[in-house]
């Protein structure tokens, strides 16, 4: 990580911490209003819903993206809140390497979830993507050239209000190539996020339930939510690799903790309007655009 990328976070990067069950100094503001089932989430399938999202013009119709990783509602409040301040969720999220989409663009495929909280499907919050080290333009890289992101849901509807965060996480190939997915694309986007928070790598094909990792962010892989199968995955037919299933019905569930909140904020972002910046802005656009 360099000293720019260092400078321009809020929070510092996530550092080893113990999995004791302690809770925010700030955990009144969301304890009386938000419920789950005890893991600080509740099970979409239980409630009318389901853990793969909705996306349109599939062949054949009616596949989905797996939901495989899930930021519990057990975490601490500021984390919880959608912004890139005050240790909200995507400041968190840009300790770690990701930001939001290339120059504020939009994503142009906007997939639906039904967390079964009441609210039905509803389209993705947004979308965050690898920044390849550069906080700066770095997600016009992961346009152009593929990569891991992520699209995210919060169950807050008011059915089923636990705060918790949905993602879908994947490994896509090239804008040239669709950002089709690829091979074991699903398992390896949720894996190398978690890689990516605790600094090591995760053997993605040798995985079990149990497989727990203790850090400032505290991460459990929990069968049952999803399914081993290809069954409604989308691009299934790229994804399965070597007889494996597209998925393999893992979910990383993570409580995220501060560990230490800085006396200030600094997630503004500040781009150097030099030619050099400027250039590669205008060749990110094209290459988006054509």
């Amino acid at each position: 990580m360099t000293a720019k990328t260092i400078l321009f976070l809020a929070l510092c990067t996530p550092q080893l911490a113990t999995a004791f069950d302690i809770r925010s100094p700030f955990s009144f503001l969301w304890s009386a209003s938000r419920r789950d089932d005890g893991d600080g989430y509740y099970d979409p399938n239980d409630h009318g819903g389901s853990m793969l999202t909705e996306v349109d013009g599939t062949y054949p119709e009616g596949l989905g993206e797996p939901l495989n990783m899930i930021v519990s509602g057990s975490s601490d409040a500021e984390v919880l809140v959608d912004q890139e301040t005050d240790g909200g969720f995507r400041n968190y999220w840009l300790s770690i390497g990701f930001g939001a989409e290339c120059l504020g663009q939009r994503d142009a495929l906007q997939q639906r979830a039904n967390l079964g909280d009441g609210k039905g499907s509803v389209n993705q919050s947004s979308v965050l993507r690898w920044d390849y080290g550069d906080p700066q333009l770095g997600t016009c890289t992961e346009t152009i050239q593929g990569g891991n992101h992520f699209r995210y849901w919060v169950q807050n509807g008011d059915d089923q209000n636990s705060g918790a965060y949905f993602m879908a996480c994947s490994y896509e190939m090239p804008l040239e190539k669709h950002h089709d997915i690829v091979p074991n694309g699903y398992n390896i986007g949720r894996d190398e996020i978690v890689g990516n928070i605790t600094r090591s790598a995760v053997p993605t094909l040798n995985l079990t339930d149990s497989a727990t990792v203790p850090y400032s962010t505290d991460i459990k892989y929990v069968s049952g939510l999803l399914s081993n199968t290809s069954d409604g995955v989308n691009h299934y037919s790229t994804v399965e690799e070597n007889g494996r299933p597209a998925i393999d019905g893992l979910v990383a569930v993570m409580t995220v903790r501060i560990v230490e909140r800085p006396a200030s904020d600094a997630a503004s972002l500040t781009i150097p309007w030099t030619l050099p910046t400027i250039s590669a802005i205008v060749v990110s656009l094209l290459a988006i655009c054509l």
